[in-house]
């Protein structure tokens, strides 16, 4: 979410309004940001060159194709840690959720928002892309339903209606950019009796789809954070099978793309968008938008603010997805019509997950070992009753852990490696396709494009903030 406008909830009482980040202070790269900026997208595009000479002076297509398939030595035993973790992602999901109704409605008192926003949202994109699917072991909705759809003697995943061919993944991508509406534009999202009525409307909805299409199918294709997380999780060195847990090298899973649909795309695409809006909203740019568009539009009265980020949130996501869907038709042409548009599009689109990690980690990091020092606390006295259960109710956070310098060099190598790491799986991808490297290498260059300008705009984004 976007950290200037969070932390003047969630941080300590008595706050003053925060930068993004949550910096107070300007920080002076050492050379002009245009410089570091034409590094970056010179850097991508060089990948790409090198990419392309190495597969043909390696003289076979297929030597890049099949080694992605490598896997490392299986690691076995899940069950009974499996079930406790479960065990205590019910207890988490409880706990919230009492808090938020029955706690301390101060922010920062309470562990509902800190623990939704912070240890859940943030730390599970960062477990997913970085350990593997947590979430699909661990899901409490999920855990939840098939208790009670054992103890009902019926299976959780069986169904009264099947799931309607058509929808696809549809009804994950409108709930996502739902998620995305309040965590960036509503303005109760850290309030705490509120998030708890947002996630048991949550748990009601996910429950009664369960109910009416299956355990499986809902997760498959109605609940966005189990597509979310698991989309995050296939950039990861793990990988979930009938034969237990299996390592792999970063990236790997990205490959594979033979299962994405034309709504699973956009739901990427969706992914990717919002935590670049979420960006977008903490530049000085945006800022003056939103003035220019508040005094022009008197007539929305106090909604002014949330009606403007909400068209801005609705108009960048649908903006990126036609970039993207004629990107795809450009890659499509330059194959020689040996791709769809459709096919191209979802052939490729996996490969911008290591950007969307990327920018996850470029964004949220310094956000989250900042303010997520607020678990230690909380974990003590979660419903900011006066509790000291395990000893650190009196700890406070350390705003000083991480600076300016540690954000702009954290952003600068994660953005620059996420887009070389999609520009190399998106180039192996093609070759697997097409069967060709001159080929491969030419159909690329929309690909690469598009990819050298979010480069740019990602780095220009990322460090208004920090040198404003």
């Amino acid at each position: 979410m976007t950290a200037r406008r969070l932390l003047a909830w969630l941080c300590l009482p008595a706050c003053v309004p925060a930068h993004a980040h949550g910096f107070g202070m300007r920080y002076d790269l050492p050379l002009p940001l245009s410089l570091w900026i034409a590094g970056a997208a010179a850097t991508v595009l060089l990948s790409f060159v090198v990419v392309a000479i190495a597969v043909r002076a390696g003289g076979a297509v297929e030597a890049p194709v099949r080694r992605h398939a490598v896997r490392g030595p299986r690691v076995r035993g899940e069950g009974a840690a499996a079930g406790v973790a479960r065990l205590l992602a019910v207890a988490a999901l409880v706990l919230i959720v009492a808090a938020g109704l029955f706690g301390d409605p101060t922010p920062t008192r309470n562990l509902a928002p800190t623990a939704i926003w912070i240890a859940w949202w943030i730390g599970f994109s960062y477990l997913s892309a970085f350990v593997g699917d947590v979430w699909s072991v661990v899901n409490p909705w999920a855990a939840i339903y098939g208790a009670g759809a054992r103890l009902a003697g019926r299976s959780p995943d069986a169904a009264r209606l099947a799931w309607p061919h058509r929808l696809g993944a549809w009804p994950a991508i409108v709930l996502f950019v739902a998620f995305a509406w309040l965590e960036l534009v509503w303005q109760g999202r850290a309030i705490p009796s509120r998030l708890a009525w947002v996630v048991i409307a949550f748990s009601v909805l996910t429950w009664a789809g369960m109910f009416v299409f299956g355990r499986a199918a809902w997760l498959a294709h109605a609940d966005p954070f189990a597509l979310a997380f698991g989309i995050l999780a296939r950039f990861s060195v793990t990988s979930r099978s009938a034969e237990g847990l299996r390592l792999r090298p970063p990236g790997a899973g990205l490959l594979e793309s033979d299962d994405v649909t034309p709504s699973l795309a956009v739901f990427v695409i969706v992914m990717l968008s919002t935590v670049t809006f979420d960006g977008l909203m903490a530049t000085s740019s945006w800022q003056r938008i939103e003035s220019a568009l508040y005094v022009a539009s008197p007539s929305l009265g106090d909604s002014r603010l949330a009606v403007i980020d909400t068209a801005g949130l609705l108009a960048f996501c649908a903006l990126v997805v036609a970039v993207y869907e004629l990107v795809a038709a450009m890659t499509a042409r330059a194959s020689a019509n040996r791709m769809t548009t459709q096919g191209a599009s979802g052939a490729f689109v996996l490969t911008l997950v290591p950007i969307a990690i990327a920018y996850l980690v470029a964004h949220y990091l310094a956000y989250f070992l900042i303010q997520g020092q607020l678990m230690v606390r909380l974990a003590s006295d979660p419903f900011g009753f006066g509790w000291n259960l395990f000893g650190t109710a009196g700890f406070r956070p350390d705003i000083g852990i991480v600076g300016a310098r540690f954000v702009w060099y954290t952003s600068l190598f994660a953005i620059v490696i996420g887009h070389v790491a999609a520009v190399s799986l998106a180039h192996i991808i093609a070759l697997r396709r097409l069967g060709d490297a001159r080929l491969a290498a030419r159909s690329q260059v929309p690909m690469l494009v598009l990819m050298v300008a979010y480069t740019m705009m990602s780095l220009w984004i990322i460090a208004q903030p920090i040198v404003e």
